[in-house]
C-alpha cells in the first residue's frame, strides 16, 4: 500500500478544520499510520518546502507557516498519493471543484489549508522529514476486507 504525506496548515488548525479533513480521508477509506501538531522551526519549512526556494512566493510561505502549529499526517491506502491530491483539491482553490477540501473550504492559494505529497517519492522524504522515528504499521483486520477486493 501506499503512503502519502498530508499535513492541515496552520490556518486549517486555527479554524479548527483538522477534524473535517481527518474525516474525508477516514471516510474514504485511506488508513492513518501517524499524526502530529508540530510547531516546525524555520530550518525544518525550509527543508521541507525546498524544492520552492527559487520561487518569489517562498520567504511568504515560510513566514506563513511560521504563524502557526501544523497538524502532519501519515495516510495508507491504493494510490494514495494521487487520489490524495484530488481529494485536496487544486493549489488555487479557485479552481477547486466543490467537493474537495480546498474548493469547499479556501479561496486563496497562500491559504490553501493543506499539503500533499506531490509523488511517492515526495512522500517518503517528508515522512522521513517530519516522522523520522517512523510510523506506526498495523492491520485493520475487520474493515480491511469491507474497502479492498
Amino acid at each position: 500500500m501506499e503512503r502519502s504525506y498530508i499535513m492541515v496548515k496552520p490556518d486549517g488548525v486555527e479554524r479548527g478544520l483538522v477534524g473535517e479533513i481527518i474525516k474525508r480521508f477516514e471516510l474514504k477509506g485511506y488508513q492513518l499510520l501517524a499524526i502530529q501538531l508540530f510547531k516546525p522551526t524555520r530550518e525544518h519549512l525550509q527543508e521541507h518546502y525546498k524544492d520552492l526556494k527559487e520561487k518569489p512566493f517562498f520567504p511568504p510561505l515560510i513566514e506563513y507557516m511560521l504563524s502557526g502549529p501544523v497538524v502532519g499526517m501519515v495516510w495508507q491506502g491504493r494510490e494514495m498519493v494521487k487520489v490524495g491530491r484530488r481529494m485536496l483539491g487544486e493549489t488555487n482553490p479557485l479552481n477547486s471543484n466543490p467537493g474537495t477540501i480546498r474548493g469547499d473550504f479556501c479561496i486563496e492559494t497562500g491559504r490553501n489549508l493543506c499539503h500533499g505529497s506531490d509523488s511517492v517519492e515526495s512522500a517518503e522524504r517528508e515522512i522521513a522529514l517530519w516522522f523520522p522515528s517512523g510510523v506506526i504499521q498495523w492491520e485493520r483486520t475487520k474493515i480491511q476486507k469491507l474497502i479492498y477486493e
